[in-house]
């Protein structure tokens, strides 16, 4: 302060004609006394002259207060002055009550803000704070908690403490520190606190934990030189940037000791700084050396001297000159002004300090820069700790940009080079997701794997995304995989089998044909109307082929193509049964004396009857079709992990006036066959229609709950066996009787035979 004085009232620019002067106190970094010096500054007014033509007095307050160092003090101050309007320059917030107040200094807000920024950095999300309990250390960790909050950072604990406090204090933040999983400790502590607390510390052996340091303490040397257990190695905080300013070391340097006596401050430093005592002082069992006040300045290095390490010395000389720009621009008002001005009431300006050695500037809250540089604490073999500057931080640049640091060259707690970590609970990997445990902070959860179909692909998601409709989730939940596609195909077993039996009763079916063909001439063939057995043989082999669309892929024609094929060729199948039993029963009929029947069912009429019944199915199938035929359709909701390809009725009703149409044919053909079951003809046909139609409603009566009740591509596979069993129990019922007679008992393939006239009966 004194070299600054020295340098502005030399100045030709700032101030010119006029000196500055000074009154100097020490607060002790107390409070009460604080407030004591404030109002010895403020107090009373000084007689200058008592000349009866010009009476003069001058204020004995001063114009402007420096400091205090502290946030405590400084407050108080301000609290004190406040009211009667004597501006401060210190390193309070701003504009508290009615104070008028100046900092040199970052304000506290930025640096709780940079500490947070700084534990969120480093990855730690479950850390402890202590504090001072005071303005300083109450409102830093009110900010630092604010940001720490929207940052996604825990406090497991925050406790306050002052160095007053007794004893049982101490040990509770100690059991609670204990008792803590957090590894990261937050101290915001003026460098007394730590002082008393590290000495505890010590005794209870409070090592590994990683400590955050407040530019309070953490570029305190005597903190350093009093953790002997090395209980703060490693610590990493902010500090004011170091600086240099021209001209100080040499002024210091030069100072000599005068009017000792008189200066019980002075005489103080001079004794600590040369570890002497002045001759009226002296006690020589415990200091033989005796100050003589002409001691030379030069080899001396320690924190008295070394300016790097006292950038508080730089905020000084800004504010002095903060207070001299102040003053200058209202000496310089001109005619704008009142000349005998009794006080200095004002509010220093925020702009650039033009007139000072060095650019100064402070924003539109009369803040300074919030500039910080990162300290880590290493220690070395020699056992002192170095302060070495890793990073800085910069409240100004953009905030990707803010931090900068050097991890390369980082130490951390217990000589580590491994970041701690200190976390409530481990990071959900992909796959999972962050569930709270009740009644905890929201760093605290448990990891609960994503549900089926649901993935997360990040780090510490907080929920899990559903995949699309198309893809399902692999077996670690982290990515959506493309369902299986399926339907009944002809590579697997199933549609292999079915495939081979639709094949095998095709070629059955050809070979009957082959077989009725060669034997055409025959009684048994001709007997029955033969067209219509070469009819059905033809619409049988159609039924077994119409299974084959019902295998591989749905498509677009492939889903029209097997219903309507399936509807029409079993009309037909069913007609040509159907007129073969009503061959059978007008044939009878016709025998008797006077009977028109056969002129009225003759081959013309049974043409026309199979044509007729079958086009009614043709009808409705365009009429299906027409209206809204099936398509191809992608089911997800039969299997979750897997889509199944199947063809959609378009409208039920068409599929079920086709199944309609084909039971009521059968009911009917069923109906005429057991009617003609007891013909008297010695091969009645009859019988094995009867037979055959009752298979084949059995198994279409029990399809339908089979095939309502089957999922995906097995209700396809019950549809191609209703197809194939019922079209076996036809071809098999109605044609093997006749070929074993042709093959293997050709004596009974006989007119007469046929007519019952052969060989006569046993009696039964």
């Amino acid at each position: 302060m004194l070299f600054a004085i020295e340098e502005i009232n030399n100045s030709t620019d700032l101030l010119p004609g006029v000196s500055l002067g000074y009154k100097m106190y020490d607060t002790c970094g107390s409070i009460a006394q604080g407030i004591k010096v404030a109002l010895a500054l403020m107090n009373g007014n000084q007689i200058v002259s008592t000349a009866p033509e010009a009476p003069c007095t001058k204020p004995a307050q001063v114009q402007a207060i420096m400091g205090e160092t502290s946030s405590s003090p400084c407050m108080a101050i301000a609290t004190v002055i406040g009211p009667f309007y004597i501006p401060m320059v210190g390193r309070i917030a701003k504009n508290i009550f009615f104070l008028e107040t100046q900092i040199t200094i970052p304000s506290d807000y930025y640096q709780s803000r940079a500490l947070a920024y700084l534990v969120k950095y480093f990855g730690w999300t479950w850390v402890g704070a202590i504090r001072t309990n005071d303005d300083y250390g109450n409102k830093g960790i009110a900010t630092f908690t604010e940001t720490a909050q929207q940052l996604g950072i825990c406090l497991e604990y925050s406790v306050s403490f002052f160095r007053t406090d007794p004893y049982e204090k101490i040990q509770k933040i100690i059991d609670i520190i204990k008792a803590s999983t957090s590894k990261v400790i937050i101290g915001f502590l003026s460098h007394f606190d730590m002082d008393v607390l590290l000495h505890e510390f010590s005794l209870n052996n409070l090592t590994g934990y990683q400590w955050i340091g407040s530019e309070s303490w953490i570029f305190d040397s005597q903190t350093a030189e009093m953790d002997i257990y090395h209980i703060l190695d490693g610590s990493i905080g902010l500090s004011i940037p170091k600086s240099h300013v021209t001209g100080l070391k040499e002024f210091m340097l030069d100072v000599k000791f005068l009017n000792s006596s008189n200066n019980e401050l002075f005489t103080e430093f001079w004794e600590a700084l040369f570890n002497c005592k002045f001759k009226e002082l002296k006690s020589t069992a415990e200091n033989p050396r005796e100050c003589t006040g002409h001691e030379d300045l030069t080899g001396v290095k320690n924190s008295f001297t070394d300016m790097s390490l006292m950038p508080i010395f730089n905020n000084v000389y800004k504010g002095v000159y903060a207070v001299a720009h102040a003053l200058h621009n209202i000496l310089n008002c001109n005619k704008t002004c009142e000349k005998n001005l009794c006080c200095l009431c004002y509010k220093i300006g925020f702009n650039k300090l033009t007139h000072c050695p060095y650019e100064v500037y402070f924003d539109e809250n009369g803040d300074p820069a919030a500039k910080y540089d990162i300290i880590n604490w290493q220690p070395r073999k020699n056992g002192i700790v170095e302060f070495v500057t890793v990073g800085l931080y910069d409240a100004s640049l953009p905030p990707d940009k803010q931090l900068i640091l050097q991890n390369n060259s980082l130490i951390w707690a217990r000589n580590s080079k491994q970041v701690p970590v200190s976390v409530c609970s481990e990071k959900c990997s992909p796959g999972t997701r962050k569930v709270l445990q009740k009644g905890r902070p929201v760093c605290c959860y448990d990891c609960i794997r994503c549900a089926e179909g649901e993935i997360s692909n990040i780090t510490d998601s907080v929920t899990c995304l559903r995949c699309p409709p198309e893809f399902w989730s692999n077996e670690r939940r982290d990515t959506c995989i493309k369902k299986e596609a399926v339907f009944l195909s002809y590579e697997e077993i199933m549609g292999a089998l079915l495939t081979a039996a639709s094949l095998f009763g095709t070629c059955m079916t050809t070979g009957v044909a082959l077989i009725f063909f060669k034997y055409r001439k025959t009684p048994i063939v001709r007997a029955n109307n033969s067209e219509l057995s070469f009819l059905l043989l033809f619409s049988l082999t159609l039924c077994f082929l119409c299974s084959l669309t019902f295998i591989g892929q749905p498509s677009e024609w492939s889903c029209m193509l097997r219903h309507v094929a399936f509807g029409i060729t079993f009309v037909l199948c069913i007609s040509c049964v159907l007129g073969k039993t009503m061959v059978v029963l007008m044939a009878f009929r016709a025998t008797r004396p006077g009977s028109n029947v056969q002129k009225w069912f003759g081959p013309t009429q049974q043409r026309l009857c199979v044509t007729s019944f079958t086009l009614i199915q043709v009808i409705i199938c365009i009429i299906w079709l027409t209206v809204s035929p099936p398509f191809p359709f992608k089911n997800f909701m039969e299997f979750k992990d897997k889509i199944t390809l199947e063809c959609a009725l378009g409208t039920s009703l068409g599929y079920w006036a086709v199944l309609g149409y084909i039971g009521l044919l059968s009911v009917l053909c069923f109906i005429f066959a057991f009617l003609a079951r007891k013909l008297p003809d010695n091969f009645n046909e009859a019988k094995f229609i009867t037979f055959s139609m009752l298979i084949f409603c059995a198994v279409w009566i029990t399809f339908i709950p089979a095939y309502v009740s089957s999922p995906g591509k097995f209700s396809v596979a019950v549809e191609i066996f209703a197809i194939l069993a019922s079209s076996f129990g036809l071809l098999i019922c109605i044609f093997f009787p006749k070929c074993y007679i042709i093959l293997l008992k050709p004596e009974r393939n006989t007119k007469k035979n046929m007519m019952g006239k052969g060989a006569p009966r046993s009696p039964s």
